[in-house]
């Protein structure tokens, strides 16, 4: 009786621990796509007084260059 009830909860032990480990790894899979398409969708801008190329947040239309602080509307290909 002792063994069945000792490799019962050894089964539900390693059935839990698995879970755990696929429930963690789902999460940070989600999590770290989202950090990356943040990071992957930015709005290129070219500052027309300094020449220089610089990127925003998505969403952003104009946006201050960060060498010379002129305002300049983002670039549509």
């Amino acid at each position: 009786m002792l063994t069945v009830n000792l490799s019962v909860g050894a089964l539900i032990y390693t059935v839990s621990a698995i879970v755990l480990i696929f429930g963690l790894w789902i999460y940070y899979d989600v999590r770290d796509r989202k950090l990356i398409d943040a990071k992957r969708r930015r709005v290129v801008f070219h500052c027309i007084r300094c020449d220089k190329l610089y990127s925003a947040p998505e969403g952003t239309e104009v946006c201050r260059c960060p060498r010379c602080r002129f305002e300049n509307s983002r670039l549509r290909f």
